[in-house]
């Protein structure tokens, strides 16, 4: 049996917060989400290298003006955060807090690639929650920033447990740290509590690293551990946050995020074993970029994808969400066969306030993307194209005049939200090919706008649009295709495909 390599970053895309289990010989992943619906991917791995998204735990888990992007402002940058995942007595449970909603969320199924999940809410902000599901069959939740809390919650992990234990387990003690302990995923493994969280020192390297704090009582005291402080060579950026799996064969990995600038936070997986009871990550605090395992090969599926639009049913691919909640009532893919017709709902003065903008992640070391969009539905007023999304976002598109005529155009956002055009120029045609390249090399993070009338001679349009990654989206660069009205609604833009390319 051919044996898979492992190399980091397993995927180099905005895959963050990762929670993997294992149940089996199969390996399941959960990542935060944010403002993007479905939401809650879940992703399957047979050797920790190769996943594939097999399900959401949600479309959309809240229906107001916000979620809706109606409310001007929308949930950049909040919706679910940090998700935990965990399996047992043949239930998947699925965890996160909203900071916009002030909640937390508990979801379960039993069948976590095809089924559907029952939602539980419990009040308040818990902050990047881990389950522990414990032996003696009670079930808690550990959460917080600097100040760790637990609170018991009841044996289907629907409530909080009345009378349970609800109090705070332990404080971040180091007063040189800017940001202290948080991201926790609680084990019990082998007599011993095990809470993994990161940190920040404001001293030093000033490198995020990986802590482990234990104890062989439930409530403490806890010992606390640096387990990991290692960039991979990578500007400094520390690769921290997330948890631990084995394998049937009894080896040990860990499962951790890096920050790579525009294209977002991206996995990493690394080889762990055990000396008296601590976990060891690497060899002398160093981690590897490539290393070989004992778990099979497999068929590497994309985690993006091209797509001709040719469905049967009105069900997209699992590897699009939207930016927000659709109105599923103004999209389609079979009302004209082989195209994604969107229709303009709700006006608009920006992409940012753009319902139905599809999107996909954008991957390392460089990508590009292209469409081709039928002009022959827009009305005056519409804009229709593709957009390199986050706050500092990049379009290029068709701008439909009051009298029939075209532009077509290269914006970015004017430092309000709203669109500043960089260039315009007339368009005749009745249909227009439109491309995006995206380098994220060494955290070069460019994009380049082009349009074309025949889709081979390109034409480049605008300028270099040099992408930050900001914490008010806290999201990697997307790539997505956009129509929204300025003016009236009614109109509808079809594009023909969507095809995307990665620079290995």
């Amino acid at each position: 049996m051919n044996t898979a390599i492992i190399t980091n970053p397993v995927m180099w895309a905005d895959v963050p917060d990762v929670d993997v289990i294992r149940v089996g010989p199969v390996f399941y992943m959960v990542s935060t989400s944010m403002h993007s619906m479905p939401g809650c991917p879940i992703m399957k791995s047979v050797n920790l290298n190769d996943w594939e998204i097999v399900n959401y735990v949600y479309d959309t888990f809240e229906d107001n003006e916000a979620h809706q992007l109606q409310d001007g402002k929308g949930i950049y940058g909040k919706g679910s955060w940090a998700a935990a995942l965990r399996h047992k007595d043949g239930i998947f449970y699925v965890c996160f807090s909203s900071n916009d909603m002030d909640r937390l969320y508990i979801y379960r199924t039993e069948d976590i690639e095809h089924g559907i999940w029952e939602r539980s809410v419990i009040p308040g902000l818990h902050h990047d929650p881990s389950l522990l599901l414990d032996d003696d069959s009670k079930n808690y939740v550990i959460y917080g920033n600097g100040s760790i809390r637990i609170k018991e919650l009841t044996e289907d992990l629907t409530a909080v447990k009345p009378g349970g234990i609800d109090q705070l387990l332990l404080e971040g003690e180091r007063t040189d740290i800017g940001l202290r302990i948080e991201g926790c995923h609680a084990y019990k493994l082998n007599g011993y509590y095990y809470l993994f969280f990161i940190e920040w020192p404001r001293i030093g390297n000033r490198r995020r690293r990986q802590l482990c704090y234990r104890s062989r009582e439930l409530l403490g005291p806890y010992e606390r551990k640096i387990i990991l402080s290692d960039d991979l060579g990578y500007h400094n950026h520390g690769v921290a946050q997330g948890g631990i799996v084995d394998t049937l064969g009894g080896d040990w990995y860990t499962v951790l995020f890096q920050d790579h600038d525009a294209v977002g936070r991206i996995p990493c997986v690394f080889p762990m074993s055990w000396e008296n009871d601590w976990p060891v990550v690497g060899e002398n605090g160093r981690v590897p970029q490539v290393f070989a395992t004992k778990l099979p090969a497999a068929e590497p599926k994309p985690l993006v994808i091209s797509d001709e639009f040719d469905y049967v049913n009105n069900r997209l691919a699992l590897n699009w969400q939207w930016n927000h909640n659709p109105d599923n009532g103004l999209w389609s893919v079979t009302e004209r066969p082989g195209f994604l017709r969107l229709r303009t709902g709700q006006i608009a003065d920006s992409i940012l306030c753009a319902r139905n903008t599809l999107t996909q992640r954008t991957e390392g070391p460089a990508c590009s993307a292209e469409t081709v969009l039928d002009l022959s539905g827009l009305r005056p007023g519409d804009r229709a194209g593709m957009v390199a999304l986050q706050n500092g976002f990049g379009t290029v598109g068709i701008a439909a005049g009051e009298q029939g005529q075209f532009n077509v155009g290269m914006c970015v956002n004017g430092g309000d939200g709203g669109e500043e055009t960089v260039e315009s120029v007339e368009f005749t045609s009745d249909q227009v090919y439109l491309r995006i390249d995206f380098n994220f090399e060494d955290s070069l993070d460019q994009a380049d706008f082009f349009y074309s009338e025949d889709g081979t001679a390109w034409k480049p349009i605008g300028r270099t649009l040099h992408m930050k990654y900001t914490l008010d989206h806290f999201m990697g660069y997307r790539i997505g295709l956009f129509n929204y009205a300025t003016k009236q609604s009614g109109g509808y833009a079809d594009f023909d495909y969507f095809h995307y390319h990665r620079q290995d």
